[in-house]
């Protein structure tokens, strides 16, 4: 385990949220943030590790919005500072 399971999921409950693209990129890979048990896995499948640094993107009429509130939540988690 990767201990990313928890952050996978709400990443991909707040994409439900927000109108914009959300995507995460990770050492080259990128994975589109939509409510599926695929992307889940998908997600999963790129093993991040904690305290590894990953990227989200966000494409849209509230991308603000959506980045915040991401940025938000995983400061709540303690998983940024």
């Amino acid at each position: 385990s990767t201990g990313f399971a928890r952050p996978a999921r709400m990443l991909v409950s707040i994409s439900t949220k927000y109108l914009s693209n959300l995507v995460l990129d990770y050492e080259g890979t990128s994975v589109e943030l939509n409510y599926s048990p695929e992307t889940i896995m998908d997600i999963m499948s790129l093993e991040i590790r904690p305290g590894s640094p990953f990227n989200i993107r966000a494409e849209g009429t509230d991308e603000l919005q959506a980045l915040q509130y991401i940025e938000d939540h995983f400061s709540k988690m303690n998983l940024i500072h």
